[in-house]
């Protein structure tokens, strides 16, 4: 399997001897010979600033991207590895510069690039077409081609590629031009057709011709794919046509993907806002339009604020406050969620090392924060640059933090419930294995969601569900916290079911970091002098 692939590829076992070598590997590195060397003399000979970064890499059996080392002839070369679930480990080669970019060739698959696609179709659309054969366009994108990458590798994410290419190329005609334009991204340029018919007719072959089992590897891999169509229009561009596609397989990705979208003029709008939003999601980090308003969180039984939930806002120049029901699913979807939800929770524990030793703060935890492995170093990291003790961090977690990898993700909780922090179980009730949760891990608190709390004014199976809700955190050890209390006879009934703790308007909005501080402050002025009176 890893001969047919045009990326060179060294399979490496634990000790970091290269056991296996595909030809484009050894076309790559020759005239050394790299089946039987150790990883560590090739690359030292190689690259010796990268070699240690790589080397390291192996040992601890941790992804790595994108490192540049010296081919033995002098070629640029860029390198990656990804452990695989065996035990062993994948080295990738790709030439960074030379015949194969020139070419306007895919290293991997051996298609037409995105150069050469351009090329091609900018040759089509100057030559004109028939008005009823115009030059049709597909763009094609493979749906949870992420998640193989994740679950089996990169080396599979290789092969599935290729097998995918295969398919491709059986379903398309001699005169058509298949490419490969970025990672699981192809594209079909279909001249002399009739259209929109052998476009459309091509597309749904495609759906299912993609979407069927493959075999790689002694695994069964399913994956589905979205197809944006576009027909060239007289005098357009090939710029401006392929945009069209891209818009129209946007549209396809939205609307839940394994389906064919043709091109709309309202795609464009559409798109452009939603593309709009995701600059200006990437820019907010470094540009400081985030901040952290911390929430209190009130125990019932004495009245006192002991902790706040920190709750991340966005103020953007021109749109204003963006609520996060809108920009965290866009961040999820792009990949951000990961380093702003670490920016969060360092400026949380920064934020909450100087109070009382008897207040906590609470941070959520996006389900996809759990995918880089690396969770609880990141909560290490920020309680010890900050200082704040773990017994006063919780985070809170949401059932889909738990439904994609369990075992996973409840090794990495128990790992962070180790070092002393507190995990909660966020918006319970909600889900329909929440109760089994519970079973398998010693959840320190469970959040109780808000839609029970409202519900409880009129509903009485609301008010059922939230009474026996806090006898089971009683029996469990648990506290139990009611969000969304908005109301005094809201309040009146969390008490009355026996809940430990409330959060909600009505015992305190949400503060910014300096307004926290001075309510703390005034709670230490009050508690001095009560104790100045005893």
């Amino acid at each position: 399997m890893l001969d047919r692939l045009h990326v060179g590829l060294l399979i490496v076992d634990g000790a970091g001897q290269i056991i296996s070598a595909n030809p484009a590997a050894e076309y790559l590195l020759s005239p050394e010979k790299p089946r039987g060397m150790l990883l560590g003399n090739l690359l030292s000979a190689c690259a010796p600033v990268a070699a240690e970064e790589i080397l390291r890499a192996v040992e601890n059996r941790k992804s790595i991207d994108s490192r540049i080392i010296d081919g033995p002839d002098g070629r640029e070369l860029e390198c990656r590895f990804s452990p695989l679930s065996d035990g062993t480990g994948l080295v990738s080669l790709s030439e960074i510069s030379g015949e194969g970019g020139r070419s306007g060739r895919d290293q991997l698959t051996g298609l037409s690039n995105r150069e050469g696609l351009m090329r091609r179709l900018g040759d089509a659309v100057a030559q004109g077409s028939d008005e009823t054969k115009p030059v049709a366009v597909l763009y094609l994108n493979l749906d949870r081609f992420h998640s193989v990458n994740e679950t089996l590798g990169r080396g599979m994410g290789f092969a599935l590629l290729n097998k995918v290419a295969d398919r491709l190329r059986a379903a398309v005609s001699e005169a058509d031009m298949l490419s490969r334009l970025d990672a699981d991204e192809f594209a079909i340029v279909q001249l002399g057709r009739e259209q929109p018919e052998a476009a459309d007719a091509l597309a749904r072959r495609l759906l299912d011709l993609v979407s069927r089992t493959y075999v790689i590897g002694g695994h069964s891999v399913n994956v589905s794919v979205s197809i944006g169509v576009a027909l060239a229009e007289p005098g357009e561009d090939a710029e401006r046509l392929q945009r069209r596609a891209d818009l129209a397989l946007h549209h396809a990705k939205r609307e839940g993907g394994g389906v064919r979208s043709f091109f709309e003029p309202g795609m464009n709008a559409e798109v452009e806002k939603k593309r709009e939003l995701e600059i200006d999601l990437r820019r907010a980090l470094p540009l400081k339009q985030f901040h952290v308003e911390y929430q209190p969180q009130v125990r019932l039984s004495s009245g006192r604020v002991v902790g706040f939930e920190a709750l991340l806002r966005w103020r953007h120049p021109l749109r204003g406050p963006v609520s996060p029901s809108i920009f965290i699913p866009v961040a999820e979807r792009i990949g951000l969620i990961g380093t702003i939800g670490e920016w969060v929770l360092r400026t949380a524990c920064q934020s909450a090392a100087p109070w009382p030793a008897d207040i906590n703060v609470a941070v959520n935890v996006s389900p996809l924060q759990f995918r880089s492995l690396d969770l609880p170093e990141k909560v290490v990291a920020a309680l010890a640059a900050s200082g704040l003790p773990p017994s006063r961090l919780e985070l809170e977690i949401t059932e889909g933090a738990l439904l994609a990898d369990t075992a996973e993700v409840l090794q990495q909780l128990r790992r962070i419930k180790a070092e002393g922090v507190r995990i909660a179980m966020d918006d319970f009730g909600t889900g329909f294995s929440s109760l089994s949760y519970l079973r398998k891990f010693p959840f320190d608190k469970i959040k109780i969601d808000q839609s029970f709390v409202r519900s409880s004014n009129h509903d009485r199976e609301a008010q059922a569900i939230v009474r026996a809700i806090t006898a089971l955190g009683t029996s469990l050890g648990m506290t139990t916290i009611a969000e969304g209390v908005e109301t005094p006879e809201q309040l009146a009934r969390m008490r009355t079911v026996g809940c430990t703790d409330v959060q909600g308007y009505l015992t305190g909005r949400p503060l910014s970091e300096g307004e926290a501080a001075a309510l703390v402050a005034r709670i230490l002025h009050v508690a001095d002098l009560a104790g100045e009176d005893a």
